[in-house]
């Protein structure tokens, strides 16, 4: 064979090879950021857990993914990991009654959600037992403590969720429950500690009760997020 030809076949054959890789996209970087903070009407009315004396307004701020609004959230985010993050989301309620000639709008603290900063996903956190209007979060990790409320709605529960685990770590009844007697917050904040790893709840009118839990590891599965992203369709 010739030398001259030989040396053309090889660098076509180099050439074709590396054109997949060349016609791939590059991965898109995502921005998720949260917006700056504003004052909505706030309606206490089935949300008296995060509930204040006097309080008739919400702090609320948007959850932007690429410069778009995708949701409301109210309160303190927590990192879970260096890319995960969660943050509690508010809902926007008609409280208007029948016959109301103008609507009336309210805002309501609902429930937990986990950002992916990198792929910008967001997904509402299914947390075993808890109740929007009893359950007031304290994390710390991957790891959710909070009062929840069983099936029937009679029994509050300490409970302790882990990210992505479908059943709770932890969950002890803490006492008989009666919506009508409870017209404010029915537990303080959990507080944790590290080492041993312990969380003491605070139910309102009763002791301080601490359960030790045993640590594990992380459940939350991050994806690589470094797959291309869907070429374009070509122009015909």
């Amino acid at each position: 064979m010739n030398k001259g030809l030989g040396i053309a076949a090889i660098v076509l054959a180099a050439l074709v090879a590396a054109a997949p890789a060349a016609q791939a996209s590059p991965r898109k970087v995502h921005s998720v950021v949260l917006g700056a903070a504003k004052r909505v009407p706030y309606s206490k009315a089935g949300d008296p857990a995060g509930a204040a004396a006097g309080e008739d307004s919400l702090k609320i701020r948007g959850l932007l993914v690429d410069g778009f609004l995708k949701e409301w959230t109210s309160g303190e985010a927590h990192d879970v990991t260096d890319r995960s993050f969660v943050v509690r989301r508010v809902i926007r309620v008609n409280d208007s009654l029948p016959g109301d000639k103008q609507g009336h709008w309210v805002w309501q603290r609902g429930p937990w959600l986990l950002v992916d900063r990198v792929k910008g996903h967001i997904v509402a956190l299914k947390l075993p037992d808890y109740d929007p209007g009893v359950s007031q979060v304290s994390w710390f990790r991957d790891y959710g403590a909070y009062c929840g409320l069983n099936a029937s709605g009679k029994s509050l529960y300490a409970v302790v969720a882990q990210v992505a685990a479908r059943k709770p770590v932890l969950a002890k009844k803490l006492a008989a429950f009666d919506p009508e007697n409870h017209s404010g917050p029915v537990c303080g904040p959990a507080e944790w500690q590290r080492e041993p790893l312990r969380v003491t709840f605070h139910p309102t009118g009763k002791d301080a009760v601490s359960f030790d839990v045993v640590p594990g590891s992380a459940v939350l599965v991050e994806d690589a997020g470094d797959e291309p992203e869907t070429p374009a369709a070509a122009s015909k």
